[in-house]
This record gives structure tokens, C-alpha cells and sequence, in this order.
């Protein structure tokens, strides 16, 4: 009954914490550097220990999810792809292992990059892909270039959506497909529930454990839950013209993949 106590009182305290952080950090406050700019330096500060707590979080379903991506990538069997916000290259690496598709991975922390480059130096995928420091809302390729586009857990960074979401609109071919994976809140009551207590109790503990940025992860949790996502992300994706947008929710409505042709 002691350690109960003692593990409600921890996670009381916990909360507590990061409601007043959740308070003092929005994603869209204003502030005196532009939100890429915090972005950024908040990615660079997490890179070191973003795989190990990304699995510690999932329980390493982001692997499965992004495996997900792969298996729809492997049917428009693409020749040349555009992995935005790649961060530590997990999808670009996916994405390596099509047959005769090469494969750009853009991000603008460096430091994750250096991460994503051990990564595929390592695996010996160097031929296949290449990884790029570069701004997802002005990307420095030619239009109508890449067969295929992904972005995993980035587009809610985005410091403005639409018009990132028109770059990649742009640098799409004309039958391209762009395919998305981000995180979403189940609607669901009960899961929404669930999903609550976990992110706001689990989460925080193991950033608090693991992270020298406890603020790098409320601010990814924050953002999650503003993140308009479902329908009303769908609705986005058409306005910058996309058409046929497919949304296939996972883990009960906690993370959402998004398929739309151009």
C-alpha cells in the first residue's frame, strides 16, 4: 500500500508539472524567434537519446506504423522519394530498400541528420539515400520531381501547415502520392481516456528518466493534442489541392496514417 501511494503521489507530481509547462509552452505562442527556430534547436537538443525514448514511448510501434508506410510504398513502386522531416532517417531507410528508387531525406536539425547518416553509412545504404539539411515549407527541389513523398510525426511542426503541405504538393509529379504518419487523439471515449492518463503519466516519467529536455517532450505532446487531425487534417490536405485522401487510424486512434494523390 506504501508504494502504491508513493507511485499515485510521483504521478500526481508529474502532472501537476507538466500542466504548469504545458501553460508557460504552446506550440503556437508567439515568441521572439520563429517556431522552426525553437524546432530546431529543441531537435538538436533530443537527437542523442530520440530513438531509444521514440521506442521507449511507442513500446516501438512507430517501427510498425513506419513499416506500414513502406508496405503502401512498395505498391506505387516508386523511382525517386522525398522523406521530409526525417530526422534520425528511419522512413528514408525504409524507403531504401525499394528496388531502383532513390531516396532524399530533408530535416532541419543537423543533428538528427548526423544521427540518420551513421545510420545508413552503417547499414551500407549510402547509394540509395542521401540526407539534407533543408526547410519543409521551402524545399530546394525542382517541380512536379519526386514520385513519392513521406513525412512521419513532422507535419504538426510545420510553422506554417498549408504552406508546407503546397511544397510538397509542388514537388510532387502529377500522379504522385504523398503519405503521411502523425500522431492523433482516439476519438473514442474511453480510449480517449486511456490515451490521456498514458501521455500525461508514462510520457513524462520516462522523458524525466531519459531526456536532458523534459520540455522537447511536453511541447511534443502539447502539439499533438492541437494537431487537427482525422477529417479535419483531411480537409487540409484537399484545400492545398490534394485529392482522394485516405486516413487509416492506428493503435485505436492514436496515430493516423494519411494517403493522398496528387
Amino acid at each position: 500500500m506504501i508504494i502504491v501511494n508513493l507511485i499515485l503521489k510521483l504521478i500526481c507530481i508529474n502532472y501537476l508539472n507538466l500542466l504548469i509547462k504545458i501553460f508557460m509552452l504552446k506550440p503556437n505562442q508567439k515568441s521572439e524567434s520563429p517556431k522552426k527556430n525553437q524546432v530546431e534547436k529543441m531537435f538538436d537538443s533530443i537527437s542523442f537519446e530520440y530513438d531509444l525514448l521514440n521506442g521507449i514511448m511507442t513500446f516501438n510501434s512507430h517501427k510498425r506504423w513506419k513499416k506500414n508506410i513502406l508496405n503502401i510504398a512498395k505498391k506505387l513502386k516508386p523511382k525517386n522519394a522525398l522523406d521530409i522531416a526525417t530526422g534520425t532517417a528511419d522512413i528514408a531507410i525504409n524507403l531504401g530498400s525499394i528496388s531502383d528508387c532513390k531516396v532524399v531525406g530533408v530535416d532541419i536539425s543537423e543533428q538528427m541528420l548526423d544521427v540518420g547518416r551513421k545510420k545508413i553509412t552503417k547499414m551500407k545504404l549510402d547509394e540509395s539515400i542521401t540526407l539534407e539539411t533543408g526547410d519543409a515549407e521551402n524545399l530546394n527541389f525542382k517541380d512536379n520531381y519526386f514520385d513519392l513523398v513521406t513525412i512521419g510525426f513532422g507535419v504538426r511542426n510545420f510553422q506554417d501547415l498549408e504552406k508546407g503541405l503546397r511544397e510538397s504538393f509542388r514537388v510532387l509529379n502529377k500522379e504522385g502520392t504523398l503519405i503521411i504518419l502523425e500522431t492523433s487523439v482516439p476519438k473514442n471515449r474511453i480510449m480517449k481516456l486511456f490515451y490521456s492518463i498514458f501521455t500525461r503519466t508514462y510520457i513524462p516519467i520516462m522523458a524525466r528518466i531519459f531526456s536532458k529536455d523534459k520540455s522537447a517532450y511536453n511541447y511534443l505532446l502539447n502539439s499533438a493534442e492541437l494537431f487537427p487531425s482525422g477529417t479535419k487534417f483531411s480537409n487540409i490536405l484537399k484545400s492545398v489541392g490534394f485529392a482522394d485522401v485516405l486516413i487509416k487510424p492506428k493503435l485505436f486512434g492514436s496515430s493516423t496514417i494519411y494517403v493522398a494523390t496528387k
